[in-house]
């Protein structure tokens, strides 16, 4: 293990030294840390839902998260060739050797291990993740070459990626206690699908236009989406990333108190091989708050180009997203400013960065029934047309008005109480 160059830093690299180290215990002196190594392993299956050879799964998760030169350069080109082709095939007739191990150092239970889940995942991962981890370590077991091995692993690095980003769909940021900026997975993220967003065809329209042209590399803009509360704007940006995220799309939950952090996340992403939106919910600010400057050099107005892979995706309830008032439009006012004019342009000047903007907009009472009826459609609910439209009439004279949230809470209450058919 000591011999390793580029694979050094392995995620729970701990358990592999162990075994490494029973190697040279006699038999039957290692029996306390082979159980500890099994229990550890176990512990991973059920956190990230492994099943079958869990070693072999172990191993093969340390390599598909070990960030290093080749595999960022892997994950950008697939076959590197030169120098680190020849140093990453060192490191990988080690781990062809540490692949056989199973058959020594790590108990035979836990080689063909069954992990008892309703839906065959783990805590951190879903059944996609999960399952493309454990097809990858059946197929790197059977490679009889270290040529043929690493093949394996450059095409899973092209296709998914390497570390965080190539398993995870979204990510928040937070300080970490050394104050060092750190971009955390969010494990479950709401499966919210475009086509179950009813009324806002257009809207949608626009935004998978804009989404598909970033894709695809061509010229895209970046994406204000404002309008009444409950109308769909957030959920948007969820169907988007359940749609794309298989072609690349990965969205980082920024909130406007963090605007400071923007350029280090940046700073982070702008070199890897997937397109970024950076999102921003529920985006406004008040006149006493300066975030928003943070923001408006980042998006464009700084000396440093904008990445290719990043875009800003904001919802609001404010078109302009700072507060305005009429002393904004007046000579006059509770401040001295004597230039108005250049006041107003400031606040507007957030909002004109957008290059696209999309209205969302409350539903007419006829078109809030249409939801209704399209939501409990797509539920399966057995509820006749006048008795649930009378009922989500009077629910949302007392639950916020006519909206698509609206609507979705009421098919929620109707479902969950089971009201006579």
């Amino acid at each position: 293990m000591e011999n390793l160059i580029l694979f050094r830093n392995l995620k729970h690299g701990d358990i592999l030294r162990d075994v490494c180290s029973l190697q040279t215990r006699n038999m039957g002196s290692g029996e306390a840390l082979k159980s500890s190594v099994t229990a550890r392993l176990i512990e991973l299956a059920v956190r990230y839902g492994f099943e079958g050879n869990l070693w072999h799964c172990f191993l093969t998760y340390t390599l598909i998260n070990n960030v290093n030169p080749y595999t960022l350069s892997a994950e950008r080109r697939g076959a590197v060739g030169g120098t680190l082709e020849k140093t990453a095939l060192h490191d990988m007739h080690r781990f062809r050797t540490f692949f056989r191990f199973d058959k020594v150092f790590v108990p035979e239970y836990i080689l063909g291990f069954e992990l008892i889940h309703s839906k065959n995942e783990g805590e951190t991962f879903n059944k996609r993740i999960r399952d493309r981890i454990v097809s990858l370590a059946e197929k790197l077991a059977t490679e009889s070459t270290d040529e043929a091995f690493l093949s394996d692993l450059n095409q899973y690095y092209h296709d998914y990626g390497v570390g965080k980003y190539g398993q995870h769909k979204a990510f928040r940021i937070r300080q970490g206690s050394d104050e060092k900026l750190l971009v955390e997975p969010i494990s479950r993220v709401k499966h919210v699908y475009l086509e179950d967003l009813v009324g806002i065809e257009s809207q949608k329209k626009k935004l998978t236009d804009n989404t598909e042209a970033f894709l695809e590399g061509r010229p895209a803009n970046n994406v204000l989406l404002y309008g009444d509360a409950g109308t769909g704007k957030s959920s948007c940006i969820k169907g988007i990333l359940n749609r794309y995220f298989d072609d690349g799309l990965r969205i980082i939950e920024i909130y406007k108190h963090q605007a400071e952090y923007l350029n280090d996340v940046i700073s982070e992403v702008k070199n890897r091989n997937y397109r970024f939106i950076i999102y921003m919910d529920d985006l406004s600010f008040e006149d006493s708050e300066v975030e928003y400057k943070y923001l408006k050099a980042v998006i464009e107005g700084g000396l440093e180009k904008k990445p290719d892979n990043i875009l800003i995706y904001a919802t609001s309830n404010r078109r302009h997203l700072i507060h305005e008032g009429f002393s904004d439009k007046l000579d006059r006012g509770p401040g001295d400013d004597i230039h108005e004019s250049d006041t107003v342009q400031e606040k507007l000047s957030l909002s004109a960065r957008f290059g696209e903007k999309i209205y969302f907009g409350r539903p007419d009472k006829k078109e809030f029934n249409r939801i209704v009826l399209e939501i409990a459609k797509r539920r399966g609910l057995d509820f006749d047309d006048e008795t649930l439209l009378k009922e989500a009439n009077k629910w949302e004279l007392s639950h916020g008005g006519m909206s698509g949230r609206t609507a979705e809470q009421f098919i929620d209450h109707m479902e969950g109480i089971g009201i006579n058919r």
